[in-house]
């Protein structure tokens, strides 16, 4: 009877979701006992097919970025890995109002052909003046003659919309009326709104043995002790509640809404709300475990997910995704690019599907030729 070794990853994990880079293995005369999750790092020993795709299969707008470039040499550096990858232009999502999002449109100038830039909401006042979405939405009036052509991210894990800046909206959720006239406004200037509802379910769950995202997790964990904390639910219901009452607004739920774990949810919105759409940005690793199950919801809701990365300007990452999302390639691991240790699977999804997500879908909300 052979004896059983066991490793006991999760009992001695140190909780650091920020994995070393250098890739090597324990030391040999390290006991495995001493392993922490944080090291682990399995290699496949599957001499299965590896699809390199360096450039997308059809030319690519990224709904879902950030100002992560600091001068204008990244940018043209960020322009450079564009290029090569088949990037034909990337929305920066800001978050910004005011000052900041005046620098982010100096910063950008020179390239207006490769980026477009979001706006953010004014929040100041939210809990005080009665008449702060007035101002809202004068701000919001003033960028867009800026040059902000849509909003967002608007980030919402449960204490409230906290992602735009200067001033962190806490217990104002999305469905909230005193933002009706601001998602009008939005619609009558052709805004697209980006929102960012919830976390993936792991975050929400038990920090045991028993969550098999711990690794990831972990560090993003919502506490729902906190008082007046919405949970994963409550706030999908905010989502929809906001898409119906404003169905001449064009709304992204980036991240699929946070529903990886139960993609029918989203399906569900998308069937009720044509004014509704998703990004896929940052949900590669928690989608590629199933990837039959999520080929089938890209094939069913081709006209209503675009291509985002959400992920930095690395050369690397553009090519990771088109890996997972053109390729049919199985148990490839990706753990410093996602922070989780679980193998992945390329969806291979058909051309028809690819061109939509990565451009079409995007052209329509845009509303370009």
């Amino acid at each position: 009877m052979r004896s059983k070794i066991v490793i006991p990853i999760f009992l001695m994990v140190v909780f650091s979701c920020c994995p070393e880079k250098s890739g090597k293995p324990e030391k040999s005369e390290k006991s495995v006992s001493d392993l922490t999750l944080k090291n682990y790092r399995p290699r496949s020993v599957y001499n299965i097919p590896k699809t390199s795709v360096e450039k997308a299969a059809y030319p690519v707008v990224d709904m879902h970025s950030h100002d992560y470039a600091a001068n204008e040499q990244e940018i043209q550096d960020w322009v450079t890995t564009m290029k090569k990858r088949g990037i034909e232009k990337t929305v920066i999502l800001s978050k910004e109002t005011g000052a900041g999002f005046d620098s982010v449109v100096e910063k950008y100038a020179k390239f207006p052909r490769e980026f477009e830039l979001w706006c953010g909401i004014d929040y100041t006042g939210y809990d005080t003046d009665e008449n702060w979405t007035e101002n809202a939405i004068k701000e919001l009036v003033r960028c867009y003659h800026k040059g902000a052509r849509g909003i967002g991210e608007l980030g919402d894990k449960g204490e409230g919309l906290v992602y735009s800046k200067p001033t962190p909206a806490y217990g104002l959720h999305i469905d909230n009326p005193d933002l009706e006239p601001v998602w009008a406004k939005c619609a009558e200037l052709g805004m697209p709104v980006n929102i960012h509802v919830a976390d993936p379910i792991w975050m929400y769950e038990p920090m045991d043995s028993t969550n098999d995202g711990l690794m990831n997790a972990y560090d993003w964990r919502i506490d729902l002790t906190k008082e007046g904390i919405l949970d994963h639910g409550e706030l999908i219901q905010t989502l929809e509640n906001c898409v119906r009452r404003n169905p001449n607004t064009r709304f992204i739920a980036c991240h699929f809404a946070n529903c990886c774990y139960d993609l029918a949810i989203l399906g569900r919105l998308f069937d009720k709300y044509p004014n509704l759409w998703a990004d896929n940005s940052a949900r590669y690793a928690e989608t590629a475990p199933i990837p039959r199950y999520v080929k089938v919801f890209y094939e069913k809701y081709q006209d209503r997910i675009v291509y985002g990365t959400d992920m930095g300007m690395d050369d690397e990452m553009y090519a990771v995704t088109f890996r997972i999302l053109e390729s049919e390639d199985e148990h490839f691991y990706e753990t410093e690019q996602f922070n989780y240790h679980w193998p992945l699977n390329g969806f291979g999804l058909p051309a028809e599907v690819l061109r939509k997500v990565y451009r079409g879908n995007a052209v329509q909300i845009l509303n370009r030729n």
